[in-house]
Order: C-alpha cells, then sequence, then structure tokens
C-alpha cells in the first residue's frame, strides 16, 4: 500500500508562467508587444486576462470586444492555461 497523495503538494502551490502577447491597441495600452505572467495552475484564459487588467487598467476598455487565442488558436475564456502557454489578446482591428 503506497501512499502518493501528498506527492503533488509543489504542483497546486506552485504557480505557471504563460507568455501574453498583445496587439494593436492592446500593445498601445499596455506599452509592450508581450510580457510573462505569472498564475495559478487551472488558471483559465480569463483568470489571466484578470490580471493583465489589474496590471493595466486600461485594458478595460477593450475586455468587451476582444478576441483570445492561446497557442495561435482562437479561444473562449474559459479555456484553462498551461506552463508555457502563450495568450494573445487580440482587440478589434480598424481601419480601411
Amino acid at each position: 500500500m503506497e501512499s502518493k497523495e501528498g506527492r503533488n503538494d509543489d504542483v497546486h502551490t506552485a504557480s505557471i508562467k504563460i507568455k501574453a502577447l498583445f496587439f494593436a491597441r492592446a500593445r498601445d495600452i499596455t506599452g509592450t508587444a508581450d510580457l510573462s505572467l505569472e498564475v495559478s495552475p487551472g488558471a483559465t484564459a480569463h483568470d489571466c486576462l484578470n490580471e493583465l487588467v489589474s496590471q493595466f487598467p486600461g485594458l478595460e476598455e477593450i475586455c468587451n470586444c476582444m478576441v483570445l487565442a492561446v497557442n495561435e488558436e482562437y479561444t473562449v475564456e474559459s479555456t484553462a492555461v498551461k506552463d508555457g502557454d502563450e495568450l494573445a489578446i487580440i482587440p478589434p482591428i480598424s481601419g480601411g
């Protein structure tokens, strides 16, 4: 009888790192094309977005109209992110 229940404790307390990518207006607001973001394991794209808005309050103005992508695929906010993922923040593109 082996008990391995405690073996994953480090996983639950450790954070994961993702890379946030900013395009168009999101890049203008943040002043950067990308940054590293640490979040809790099990975090969703929505959780990451909330963290980014807390760091860059100006992002809130485009939250209702932006598209998210994880690892170059469009996604919904409920998608869980994993260590090393890339989360792209893509606001609507204007112009003609």
